[in-house]
């Protein structure tokens, strides 16, 4: 096999390799020799049939496998015998005008890691906001909880409903007098202003009794999930079946029994500790982010253009997922459009940051351990359907991106925690509040964006809503994924997810379902989450 380097220049290699048709049809050979003691043909004994006969039946596919495996192992000598660090998936091309039987041409492109200068650790000062947790938060929960419990008594015959009564009906929707698909069902409660049905229904049950027919007139939202229904005026036939009064239920030792609980202090307990977390994970989140600047301000180095285009078409993905559920989509749309270059930048900056912190990590002994990523494995099979499982967890242990993907975001945790340690930490103790205040807050360097559900490392998203405020990319704070590690072959396809994968920092998105039930604002479909993070 001939290696010829084409191109470098920066992190860019480029490389041409010519597989000679004698070294593809020598391997042939070899499979053919391999396999003919399994081929079974009429006329011939087992393990007897030519040599000649059996390529002659597969040689179309033996030859592709020979082709491939040549491919393949040129591109590990590539890297190997060039010390090369791929910073993602190598571009493998063979020439279009390649025939069988004549030497193959591949075009091999890649971009490799740049080489990051020592990271300078020393001296990171933090400031580390406490916020504790207040008896009134804690009641506030459980009022929320009991909220949420309320129940219900039959209210007498003849007594109208009333704000906050729970109404049962059974109902037929109607446009232009004909009945529509998902608009029909039966004995569904609603509570009398919990804003759960669209815009006047609720409003026009106040006064029914029970036993009462009535036909009430609505208009469906412009923005409703069903394209059929968007903006259309209905009417809904109603039979209400029963008017049921609130029950006022405290919280007390009883509410909290209900709950499988001793006592209404078990309760409370279980509240303060997951206000508790909450608070926990602001206060890493403000930390981890005051980090992230001080490391982006005192370290600037090349980066593979590939990662960031990569991590570009990720964030603006997530944009325009955002957008399209704006008010306005077009102007949201627009307004990102005039801030590109700015999320470019964030982009940009991410991939260094991932980078800096894997450098970080290999230089001080950070590592994942069989056992942790065993259970990330794990954890992520969970996101696809029972029969794919199996598949996926074959996929990302033989596929070394695949891998290094899923073990980024706890490696990434795992450093931080390390320059944590590293660092010197001062106390304050603030309110909720204040700490919401400093994380959103862009001076002193902090980005905008919420938490990622399961703290990814992308501790730094763009703004939630693409048409809120132009993004100040030099103080966009934001984790990448450590850079992957070097990849020895094209990357298999990973199974599909099941249709309703685990949620990360999961967007709501309505999928079309009829249901025998007036639809629930803002749509009458079902909703499913999607996972994505920026």
């Amino acid at each position: 096999m001939q290696i010829v380097e084409t191109l470098n220049e920066g992190l860019k290699r480029a490389y041409t390799l010519t597989v000679t048709a004698k070294d593809i049809d020598a391997r042939v050979d070899q499979e053919v020799q391999s396999i003919a003691p399994q081929v079974r043909m009429p006329g011939f004994r087992p393990g007897k049939v030519p040599a000649n006969l059996v390529r002659k039946m597969h040689g179309a596919a033996l030859q592709r496998e020979a082709l491939d495996k040549s491919i393949r192992e040129g591109v590990e000598k590539v890297i190997a015998e060039n010390k090369l660090r791929p910073a993602m998936q190598p571009s493998v091309e063979l020439a279009s005008d390649y025939e069988e039987g004549k030497d193959a041409e591949v075009k091999v492109a890649l971009e490799i890691l740049p080489n990051v200068p020592t990271p300078q650790i020393e001296g990171i000062k933090l400031e580390r906001l406490v916020v504790e947790v207040t008896d009134e938060q804690v009641d506030e929960a459980v009022g929320r909880l009991a909220a949420q419990s309320q129940q219900y008594e039959d209210a007498p015959k003849t007594a109208k409903a009333k704000s906050g009564d729970q109404v049962v009906m059974d109902f037929v929707g109607k446009v232009d007098g004909v009945a529509f698909e998902g608009g029909t069902g039966s004995d569904m409660a609603i509570a009398i202003g919990s804003g759960n049905l669209i815009p006047g229904f609720e409003d026009q049950l106040i006064g029914v009794k029970t036993g009462d027919e009535k036909t009430i007139n609505v208009t469906f939202p412009a923005e409703y999930g069903s394209k059929e229904l968007a903006g259309k005026d209905a009417t809904f036939d109603l039979v209400i079946k029963a008017v049921k009064n609130p029950v006022d239920k405290p919280a007390d030792d009883e509410f909290a029994k209900q709950l499988g609980l001793e006592s209404l202090e078990k309760l409370r307990e279980l509240f303060k500790a997951q206000i508790e977390q909450e608070h926990g994970g602001l206060t890493r989140t403000y930390m981890k982010r005051q980090l992230l600047d001080q490391l982006a301000a005192g370290h600037d180095f090349e980066v593979p253009p590939g990662m960031v285009e990569a991590e570009f078409n990720q964030i603006w993905q997530q944009l325009e997922h955002e957008a399209g559920h704006e008010e306005d989509p077009e102007a949201a749309l627009k307004e990102m459009e005039a801030d590109r270059e700015d999320y470019q930048k964030i982009a940009e900056r991410r991939v260094r940051l991932g980078l800096l912190l894997s450098e970080i990590g290999q230089a001080n002994g950070v590592e994942i351990t069989q056992a942790e990523m065993n259970r990330l494995i794990a954890q992520a099979a969970q996101q696809y359907a029972p029969q794919d499982r199996e598949r996926f967890v074959e996929y990302v242990r033989n596929e070394p991106m695949a891998a290094a993907q899923l073990r980024a975001p706890l490696y990434e945790d795992k450093v931080v925690d390390y320059l944590f340690e590293k660092a010197e930490i001062s106390e304050r103790t603030v309110a909720r509040a204040e700490l919401e205040a400093a994380i959103e807050s862009e001076e002193g360097g902090h980005v905008h964006g919420p938490d990622c559900g399961h703290d990814h490392g992308h501790d730094a998203k763009p703004p939630k809503k693409a048409a809120a405020k132009k993004p100040a990319a030099k103080k966009a704070g934001a984790e990448a994924d450590a850079p992957a590690e070097e990849a020895k072959a094209p990357a298999k396809k990973a199974p599909a997810k099941k249709a309703a994968a685990e949620p990360k920092a999961a967007e709501a998105e309505a999928e079309a379902e009829a249901e025998a039930k007036p639809a629930k604002k803002p749509a009458a479909k079902k909703t499913k989450a999607a996972a994505s993070e920026a």
